[in-house]
C-alpha cells in the first residue's frame, strides 16, 4: 500500500509540475525566443552560410515582364482629344541578378558588391517577338523640347530640324528598340549643344548585362535587423535629387533580401534605384505560398501620396513646391532631365483624374499593386512582384508645332512586372524549418496536455483508492452481527 500510494501521489506531483512548467513556457515564450535566437545567428552575410549563398546567387527564377501602351489615335490627340491606348504584352525576360565583386569590410560587418542584371528574352512566355512594333510618345523629342522650350533660338532651330526630318510627338519602334536602345537622329543632332545627352535612347538602355553601381551592405553580424541593409550606394549614404534630407535618405535593403524574425508591426524599407528613392511596405494579411505560411507586405498609398496627404513627401516636389498629385513621382531630376513620371500600373492608387485622362486605363489591385510575401521567421521572400509604370509628361509647347493642340496629360508608355516565386528546393528546406518551429512552439502545450492527463489519472486513482475503504466500512456491522 505505501508503494501504491507513493505512485499515486507522484502522478499528482508530476501533473502539477508539467502544468506549471508548460504555462510558464507559454507565458515566457521560451522556445520561440530560442528558435529566433538561433535563426538570427545563422542568417548573416558570411561565407558558408545558406543566407549568403541565396543572397549572392538567388536560386528562384526571376522574370521581368513589360506591357506597352500602344497609341491608337495619334492625330486626334494632336487635335486636343483624349488619348486612347491599348495594352500590349507581356514581353517576358528571364532576369539573372548575381552579386559580383563581393568584398567583405570592417571585420565582416559590411560587404560591398555590384548587382549585375542580365535579361534573356523568353519567347514562349511573351505575346510576340521583340520585333513587334509599338506606337508611343517620342520620349527623346519630348525631352529635348522640354529642355529648350524657354530658349527661343534653340527652340526654333530644333523645331525646324524636326519638321525637316518628319519627327513628331509620336514614334513607332520595336519592343527591343524601346527597351534596350536605338540611335536617335534628334539626339544626335542636338548632342553638340547638349553634350550631356546620349544619342542612344532606350527605356532600359545600358541596363542589360550591367549594374546600377556599387552597394555596401550591412551583413547582420552585429544586429540581425541590419541584415542586407544598404549602407552606401555609389559611395554615398544619401541622395541629392530631392529637396529634403528625409526624402534623400537611403533606407532599407535593395529589395532582394530582408532580415529574419519579421513581425506584423514591422516596416520594411526598400531602396529602389529605379525610383531614385526609398519606399516602405506595411503588413496587409497572412498568405500561404507553396504550403509555406507568410506575411504579405505592400506599399500603402501614403508612400506616393501628395504632400497635402503626406507632408513627409514634400521633399519629392522638385523643384521645391512643384508638387504632383497623389500616386505620381516626377523622376526627371535623376533621368537626365527627361520628363519621366513614375506611377503604379494603370495609375492604381493615383488621383482618379489620371486614369480618367486616358482611354484604356483599368486599375486593379490584384494585377497592379506591388507585393512582397515573406516567411516571417527566416525573412526569406516567398513571392514578390514589383510593378511600376513609366509615363511621360506631355504638354503643348508654343514654340513647337509638333505638339499641336495636345492636352496636358501624364501619358502612359509601359509598365513592368518584376516577379519571383520561391523555388521548390528552397521550399523543401523551409518546410523543415516550419515543422521544427511548430514542434518547438507546441512543446509547452504538450507539457500542459500531459499535466492535464496525469491530473485526470491522479483523480481517478484517488477515487478508486477511496471506494474500497468506504465499502468495507459499510459491510463491517454485518460481519459482527
Amino acid at each position: 500500500m505505501p508503494l501504491k500510494s507513493c505512485c499515486i501521489y507522484s502522478t499528482g506531483v508530476f501533473s502539477v509540475l508539467f502544468l506549471i512548467l508548460g504555462i510558464a513556457l507559454v507565458l515566457l515564450h521560451v522556445f520561440p525566443h530560442v528558435l529566433q535566437s538561433f535563426v538570427t545567428k545563422e542568417v548573416v552575410l558570411k561565407n558558408g552560410t545558406e543566407a549568403f549563398e541565396a543572397w549572392e546567387k538567388p536560386p528562384a527564377p526571376i522574370y521581368m515582364q513589360f506591357y506597352f501602351f500602344n497609341v491608337t489615335n495619334p492625330l486626334e490627340i494632336l487635335d486636343g482629344e483624349k488619348p486612347a491606348v491599348v495594352e500590349i504584352g507581356p514581353y517576358t525576360y528571364r532576369e539573372y541578378r548575381p552579386m559580383e565583386q563581393v568584398n567583405f569590410q570592417d571585420n565582416g560587418t559590411k560587404v560591398s558588391a555590384v548587382n549585375t542584371k542580365t535579361y534573356i528574352f523568353v519567347r514562349n512566355m511573351s505575346r510576340g517577338p521583340e520585333s513587334d512594333l509599338i506606337r508611343t510618345i517620342n520620349i527623346p523629342a519630348m525631352t529635348v523640347m522640354e529642355r529648350v522650350k524657354d530658349d527661343s533660338l534653340l527652340a526654333n532651330l530644333i523645331s525646324s530640324y524636326m519638321s525637316g526630318t518628319d519627327l513628331g510627338l509620336f514614334t513607332t519602334r520595336t519592343v527591343g528598340e524601346l527597351l534596350w536602345g536605338y540611335e536617335d537622329t534628334l539626339l544626335t543632332f542636338v548632342q553638340i549643344m547638349m553634350p550631356d545627352l546620349d544619342n542612344v535612347f532606350g527605356l532600359f538602355y545600358k541596363s542589360n548585362a550591367s549594374n546600377d553601381g556599387e552597394y555596401v551592405f550591412f551583413t547582420g553580424q552585429q544586429n540581425y535587423k541590419d541584415f542586407a541593409r544598404v549602407d552606401t550606394w555609389n559611395g554615398k549614404s544619401s541622395l541629392n535629387w530631392w529637396s529634403s534630407d528625409e526624402c534623400n535618405m537611403i533606407n532599407g535593403t535593395n529589395g532582394a533580401a530582408f532580415h529574419p524574425v519579421i513581425t506584423k508591426t514591422d516596416v520594411l524599407y526598400i531602396f529602389s534605384s529605379d525610383l531614385c528613392r526609398s519606399i516602405y511596405g506595411l503588413y496587409e494579411y497572412d498568405v500561404t505560398v507553396k504550403g509555406i505560411p507568410g506575411y504579405r507586405f505592400i506599399p500603402p498609398s501614403k508612400v506616393f501620396a501628395n504632400m497635402s496627404v503626406n507632408p513627409a513627401n514634400a521633399g519629392f516636389c522638385v523643384p521645391a513646391g512643384n508638387c504632383m498629385a497623389s500616386g505620381l513621382l516626377n523622376v526627371s531630376s535623376c533621368k537626365q532631365g527627361a520628363p519621366i513620371i513614375m506611377s503604379s500600373p494603370h495609375f492604381y492608387q493615383a488621383d482618379e483624374k489620371f486614369p480618367q485622362d486616358v482611354f484604356g486605363m483599368k486599375p486593379k489591385k490584384e494585377q497592379h499593386q506591388t507585393i512582397i510575401d515573406i516567411h516571417p521567421l527566416t525573412g526569406i521572400i516567398l513571392q514578390a512582384a514589383k510593378r511600376l509604370q513609366i509615363n511621360v509628361y506631355v504638354e503643348k509647347l508654343s514654340r513647337f508645332n509638333q505638339t499641336g493642340n495636345v492636352r496636358t496629360v501624364v501619358f502612359p508608355v509601359v509598365y513592368l512586372n518584376e516577379s519571383v516565386v520561391i523555388d521548390d528546393t528552397s521550399v523543401l528546406k523551409l518546410r523543415t524549418v516550419v515543422i521544427e518551429q511548430e514542434v518547438m512552439v507546441n512543446i509547452p502545450f504538450i507539457l500542459i496536455g500531459l499535466g492535464i492527463i496525469l491530473g485526470a489519472i491522479f483523480m481517478i486513482l484517488i477515487c478508486r483508492q477511496k471506494v474500497p475503504e468506504s465499502t468495507a466500512a459499510e459491510r463491517q456491522p454485518l460481519l459482527t452481527s
